[in-house]
């Protein structure tokens, strides 16, 4: 059990079906504490499914999993008060005003009312919307938006962070500032599972990847770790590679080919 405790979350033989089709086919994996985990796969291949799980939004599954040392089966939903999610497309409530977003949602974790609404001004203005905090968000753009989800995921101090395409709508300027939060965040202890399909943030932000094809996982290591054993150069090469998909090259040429009438 000590060894358990000691990991943020521990995955044994995890599977699960959709009606007829088998989407995980036995999941072992363990994360410990302090890590930035890049979960990577094409559509399909479970990564969506394993996250919804560990978040306690999927059941009927066989298989363990222990989120911070806890059986999530048996725990209840307390665990919940010590992971926070950025889905990859979340139901925000558009006639809410980020303010009132914001505290509701940190009520939810726990937080009282005045201290939720602190931190969440605070927080807001270093983003630079302070001056739309009492805005529907319904007149929000899509980063701000997003910059309201990320906020309200962090907005309880979580252990775990579980993160899906977090980086969508963002300017430059904040894509930077978001990725030094995570580099803080892991310093102090935190656990990050970051889920994109964008390799090169996957490649730099991540101290190691884990790649999932078919249900089962193919790749487990630091980038370099991989780069090695594939002998190929970027991730986005490595995950060509591992998951056997080596026809990008001609598919382009084809539909180039098409747009300019040359295979009409």
């Amino acid at each position: 059990m000590e060894q358990i405790r000691d990991l943020a979350i521990r995955l044994r033989d995890l599977r699960m079906n959709y009606v007829d089709k088998q989407v995980l086919k036995g999941i072992n994996l363990d994360v410990y504490k302090g890590q930035i985990i890049g979960y990577i796969g094409p559509n399909g291949a479970g990564k969506s499914t394993t996250v919804k799980i560990m978040l306690g939004l999927v059941e009927g599954y066989t298989g363990d999993v222990y989120v911070l040392g806890q059986d999530i089966k048996s725990t209840g939903i307390a665990y919940k008060k010590k992971i926070g999610y950025v889905p990859e497309t979340a139901e925000i409530y558009d006639s809410l005003t980020a303010r009132e977003y914001l505290t509701f949602t940190g009520e939810l974790y726990g937080l009282e009312s005045g201290l939720a609404d602190k931190k969440a001004e605070k927080l807001i203005k270093i983003f630079g919307i302070d001056d739309m905090y009492d805005s529907r968000i319904a007149s929000y753009s899509k980063g701000m938006k997003q910059k309201v989800l990320i906020i309200s995921s962090l907005l309880h101090n979580p252990d775990i962070l579980f993160l899906d395409e977090p980086l969508a709508g963002l300017d430059a300027n904040s894509v930077m500032v978001f990725k030094e939060i995570m580099s803080q965040l892991v310093k102090q202890g935190k656990t990050i599972f970051y889920s994109s399909h964008i390799m090169d943030v996957v490649e730099k932000i991540s101290n190691r990847i884990i790649l999932l094809n078919d249900g089962q996982i193919m790749a487990d290591g630091s980038f370099n770790e991989l780069k090695d054993q594939c002998k190929e150069g970027s991730l986005e090469e490595i995950f060509n590679q591992l998951t056997g998909f080596d026809a990008y090259k001609e598919i382009a040429e084809e539909f180039v080919s098409i747009v300019q009438g040359d295979q009409l």
